[in-house]
């Protein structure tokens, strides 16, 4: 940036945060130091403190007094939302964990998924279908669309050794999530995958994430008839 050039914090605020997005610092990592940062980014370090200071607060970054300042592995708002890692929830119970990968497909987009991201464009978006076991019973349907615009490298990913969800929680960061609560009885296709009676009531999970207003994934994950949520915040 030119020396002349004055540069506001939310300037300063959205570089972070497209660096972010781009990995150039990748979850989990340590930043440059507020000193470092606005050489860099040829600003006021009062500028760069707010900016900093505001992407603490989104839940983006993580600050610690001679620690530093690391990017969140899992960033959250300040409702503290953290996405659940289905294989933590299953080996809390005392079963082994275990995944499979049902399909995996690039698909241009169907229109109620553009209208649920808020997309009007035909990005292409890897579509993975999933089951996730307890030991050998069935615990969870996943379906599962990436946008490949905004998470390009998934497309070289095979997801047949890691389950797409603990992939995307270690490789992207999000700033914002939607979730969606609901029951639905269990088609033709459910009542095999889970292995329930044709109707059974599911607990359904609908989960849109973002970072910014990119769309990164939507899943709709369907649980075994008799499964219960708890959530804390």
């Amino acid at each position: 940036m030119s020396a002349t050039q004055k540069t506001s914090y939310g300037d300063v605020k959205n570089a972070i945060l497209k660096r972010i997005h781009d990995t150039v610092w990748a979850p989990g990592s340590l930043m440059p130091g507020e000193v470092a940062l606005s050489e860099e980014f040829g600003c006021a370090r009062a500028t760069m403190n707010r900016a900093l200071r505001e992407l603490a607060s989104d839940g983006v970054i993580e600050r610690k007094r001679k620690a530093g300042t690391r990017i969140k592995s899992s960033p959250t708002r300040q409702a503290k939302f953290v996405i659940p890692r289905i294989r933590e929830e299953i080996e809390a119970t005392g079963f082994d964990y275990r995944y499979a990968l049902i399909e995996r497909t690039e698909e241009t987009p169907p229109d109620w998924l553009r209208a649920r991201m808020g997309r009007k464009g035909g990005d292409d978006v890897l579509h993975l279908r999933c089951m996730h076991y307890a030991g050998s019973r069935a615990f969870q349907y996943e379906d599962r669309w990436i946008n490949l615009a905004s998470v390009p490298k998934a497309r070289v990913q095979a997801f047949e050794d890691i389950n797409p969800n603990e992939w995307l929680i270690r490789e992207v960061p999000f700033s914002d999530a939607e979730v969606i609560f609901s029951t639905v009885n269990a088609d033709q296709m459910l009542s095999e995958m889970l292995n329930v009676p044709l109707g059974a009531a599911l607990f359904t999970l609908e989960r849109i994430t973002w970072f910014k207003a990119m769309p990164l994934t939507y899943a709709k994950l369907y649980f075994h008839a008799g499964y219960q949520m708890t959530t804390r915040l």
